[in-house]
């Protein structure tokens, strides 16, 4: 495992068609200080206009190479455009918990190509495609791509030059690959709904790509999704505009997907490596993303939920950026999971959670030395709720610890916080590696890069 990773957030750049890793040298410049950003030229395009596989699975193995390579404990995708669809078949596969991915905390799409075929004018796709039609693109053929491409202001004469340089030097073969079947490939099926940050911003003046094209497509792919409107912009925003993309992008890193607790750069490669397996690897990418800030409660109320918080930051004080215990509890009662059984005096969790919190309406408003007294009593067996006995109010808190506590060391970060590595137990292969050394005070060979975390 490489010892090398920042454990700073990383951006991970995918240009458009036509485009390259250069043309996001504006918004790189205005991106905050505390990121890593790394711009990728895609198969056919910049400097790996000579690559030889020019598909859509191609460019994804390209992009997942440099990802991995890297191998940050944080990290952003930032697709534009044709860029976007290969975004999402990264995401999905980094959700399913393929090896050596780990840590994906949001996506954002510029004017994204979905993982369905992409919406094109048909008149366009054959027009487009002639400019190829016997060689690389001409330096017209070049202007009437930009020109059909920006919005309502022309580009600044340094961003013009750009991009008819990446043009006329983009690959005939990827130009015409992407054209006549990369953008007409169907992912839907392999990329599913990805429960995930994500933010969609789109040009005013853009076309098939622009709001509706997104609302219709990516928009379904990323339910948890805010979509930007730029007044004026048209499909080119890294260049038409690098300021308010930096600007989003930021936005969207701390109010949305950098909020969670993160998880340690050396524990991070742990999980994604051949010590843990798919299924394990995948259910820890999910309890690492950001709980969202609007969460809206799918079993309780909305009052229920909020005296849940203020019950759940009282058992479980946390330090620093915090799991949403209640949001998860919330997700787990909606779903009908947790941890098996119950009390046989109480109602099933749910009736259990609605009624006791019920009892507890108002206890957010109380001082911090009411709450924990109230919360004593209850432990004590000497609750006077009217739904539930103080027996079974007794038995419902014992129960919303043992949630509150589960949910809590289940996150990777905790995990990392404590010391826990037993999930790494032998991946996927035939023969399990396992655990050798099981005294007290002993560790594995491969432990060591643990102790970066104490």
């Amino acid at each position: 495992m490489t010892t090398t990773t920042s454990d700073r957030p990383t951006l991970f750049l995918l240009h458009a068609l036509g485009g390259s890793a250069r043309a996001w040298d504006g918004v790189i410049a205005r991106f905050d200080p505390g990121f890593d950003a790394i711009a990728i030229d895609l198969p056919g395009f910049g400097d790996a206009r000579d690559a030889a596989d020019l598909t859509v699975a191609g460019m994804v193995d390209h992009a997942v190479a440099a990802i991995k390579a890297k191998a940050p404990s944080r990290w952003l995708l930032v697709g534009h455009s044709m860029g976007g669809k290969v975004a999402s078949i990264i995401a999905s596969r980094t959700l399913a918990g393929e090896p050596g991915l780990f840590g994906l905390a949001g996506v954002v799409l510029l004017a994204a190509s979905p993982p369905s075929p992409e919406p094109m004018d048909e008149d366009r796709r054959r027009k487009m495609r002639g400019w190829a039609a016997s060689g690389p693109l001409d330096e017209a053929a070049a202007r009437s791509f930009v020109d059909d491409n920006i919005g309502l202001r022309p580009l600044a004469p340094a961003d013009d030059r750009l991009a008819l340089d990446d043009l006329r030097r983009a690959s005939r073969h990827a130009w015409l690959a992407w054209l006549e079947r990369g953008s007409l490939e169907d992912w839907s099926r392999e990329v599913g709904t990805l429960d995930l940050p994500a933010t969609i911003v789109v040009g005013g003046e853009d076309g098939d790509l622009g709001e509706a094209g997104q609302r219709a497509t990516n928009a379904v792919v990323y339910p948890r999704a805010t979509i930007a409107v730029e007044a004026g912009a048209g499909h080119l925003l890294p260049l038409e505009r690098p300021q308010a993309v930096a600007d989003a992008i930021g936005r969207f890193w701390h109010r949305t997907a950098g909020t969670g607790p993160a998880v340690p750069g050396a524990f991070a490669r742990l999980i994604a490596s051949a010590r843990v397996s798919r299924r394990m690897r995948a259910a820890l990418a999910a309890r690492v993303l950001a709980d969202p800030a609007d969460y809206a409660p799918a079993a309780l109320s909305s009052a229920q939920l909020r005296t849940l918080r203020a019950v759940a930051g009282c058992v479980l004080p946390q330090a620093g950026p915090a799991i949403d215990l209640a949001a998860r509890i919330d997700a787990q009662l909606a779903a009908g999971k947790g941890d098996g059984w119950r009390f046989e005096d109480l109602p099933p969790d749910r009736q259990a959670y609605a009624g006791a919190l019920d009892s507890l309406a108002g206890f957010e408003a109380l001082a911090e030395h009411e709450q924990a007294s109230r919360l004593e009593r209850i432990a004590r067996g000497e609750s006077d709720a009217q739904t539930l006995s103080a027996q079974q109010m007794q038995r419902w808190f014992e129960d919303l610890r043992a949630d509150a506590v589960r949910l809590w060391v289940a996150h990777p970060a905790t995990m990392a916080r404590i010391g826990f590595d037993g999930f790494a137990n032998g991946g996927d292969d035939v023969r399990k590696q396992g655990f050798e050394r099981l005294a007290a005070d002993e560790r594995e060979a491969w432990e060591p890069l643990m102790e970066v975390l104490r």
